[in-house]
């Protein structure tokens, strides 16, 4: 767990793979009425998520809300055990709400889907949160997955970017080639992201990296070459 500016915390959970170990990266923003995660992280991965709750000194009950950035399994694939323990108001993207609530079947992943939850508020693009650490703006951001988005919080400069974009070593990368969509649309996304003023990147996949918006911007024009 790391404090990432007052009230908002990356998390870490792990898992072990035929590749080696690989580390993903949701995140909870402190609000008036609680606190929000951003993901809930793969299945079977609560407990784990858990524990980060509790290490940055909070417990299931602090938990008033979750907003899935993406449909993703490893992104969205334990949500069904989060809302069980929280009974949690579930946000995502319009776009991305049919997926997560079993209308459509998951675009991506092999084999069983995780378990369909409802979702109670679907977003559009510029709804706003009231955090600790200021207003956190959510940006639409697609071509990772449909209505994937990324979230900002200006007074701190922090973009919260799942896999909008990626981290290595501490370097901002852009959107994995392998596991998105529509490059095209995502560096378009990219490059709305560069629009922002930006000094750090929370990324799902890589973790944090001090950054700013002159680097999403190289990102985004070599995408888009």
């Amino acid at each position: 767990m790391e404090e990432l500016t007052e009230g908002v915390y990356a998390f870490t959970e792990t898992i072990e793979t035929d590749e080696g170990e690989r580390a993903f990266h949701p995140a909870a923003v402190e609000t008036e009425r609680g606190l929000l995660l951003v993901d809930a992280g793969l299945p079977g991965q609560a407990d784990a998520l858990g524990a980060e709750i509790e290490a940055a000194g909070f417990d299931w009950a602090d938990v008033w809300a979750v907003l899935i950035t993406h449909q993703d399994g490893d992104h969205a694939g334990a949500l069904a055990s989060v809302r069980e323990k929280t009974d949690a108001v579930v946000f995502a993207h319009e776009a991305c709400a049919p997926y997560v609530d079993g209308r459509e079947e998951p675009i991506k992943g092999d084999g069983e889907r995780y378990p369909p939850v409802p979702v109670d508020v679907e977003l559009v693009d510029q709804e706003v949160f009231r955090t600790r650490a200021g207003p956190m703006r959510v940006v639409y951001t697609p071509g990772h997955a449909p209505g994937h988005v990324s979230l900002y919080l200006p007074d701190e400069r922090l973009l919260l970017a799942a896999d909008a974009l990626t981290a290595a070593d501490g370097q901002l990368q852009g959107p994995s080639e392998h596991f998105t969509l529509d490059m095209a649309e995502a560096g378009q996304s990219v490059a709305r992201l560069a629009s922002l003023a930006v000094d750090g990147v929370l990324c799902y996949h890589g973790g944090f990296a001090a950054a700013g918006d002159d680097r999403i911007a190289a990102i985004g024009e070599a995408i888009e070459a």
